[in-house]
């Protein structure tokens, strides 16, 4: 049975076999370190009963503080979790790890009062797309040229979100009829006197 715990600093040595994968992209070891140490909650290992690494999820929550209508406190940020890395070994997939790991990610997302969650795709990879889909994540908008370089190339991405409970009415995850840039994902808001807000949130 596939085990769930806290990423640490020694799995570092021991994912480059899961990385190799073409579509996961792999950072410098600052920035691992980074979201260990400022959201250790939200970087999760599974690993297999013979101690094999099996995949990761690495996430964090951010958010603005924008000027909010009547229905919301001035004294809150619109709060989102995200999804940087998610991949699970060649030889472990189809098994529901990926599920239980994003399931652990909303779980803690909805625990910090996050709005929904969101990640980026590339375009191409349309069997991750349909998983996301599968697991309650719709196409928010779509960002010219998101990934440049690398071993696949440059490629648009699509910005994929799911709701959380926080958000009852679901207006953060509805879908964008234009596609916008990497530079433009900076916060950018939407808000009126009568309705809960529409934004477009950094989800760097």
């Amino acid at each position: 049975m596939t085990t769930y715990r806290p990423f640490t600093c020694a799995d570092l040595f021991r994912f480059s076999r899961i990385n190799l994968d073409p579509l996961t992209e792999t950072y410098g070891i600052s920035f691992y370190l980074t979201y260990l140490s400022k959201w250790p909650e939200y970087f999760v290992a599974a690993e297999a009963p013979c101690g094999k690494l099996q995949g990761y999820i690495m996430a964090k929550a951010e958010g603005h503080q924008p000027d909010f209508s009547a229905s919301y406190s001035k004294n809150e940020s619109l709060w989102h979790g995200h999804v940087t890395a998610l991949t699970v070994d060649s030889s472990s997939r189809r098994a529901g790890l990926a599920r239980c790991l994003m399931d652990h990610v909303e779980a803690v997302s909805d625990k910090r009062r996050c709005f929904f969650v969101d990640l980026f795709v590339r375009n191409s990879n349309t069997s991750a797309i349909a998983m996301y889909q599968h697991l309650g994540y719709s196409l928010y908008r779509r960002v010219i040229q998101y990934y440049t370089g690398g071993a696949a190339g440059d490629e648009d991405a699509w910005d994929m979100r799911k709701a959380l409970s926080r958000d009852r009415d679901k207006t953060t995850v509805i879908p964008l009829d234009h596609p916008c840039n990497s530079n433009q994902l900076n916060g950018i808001f939407n808000f009126s006197k009568t309705s809960p807000p529409k934004v477009l949130l950094s989800n760097q």
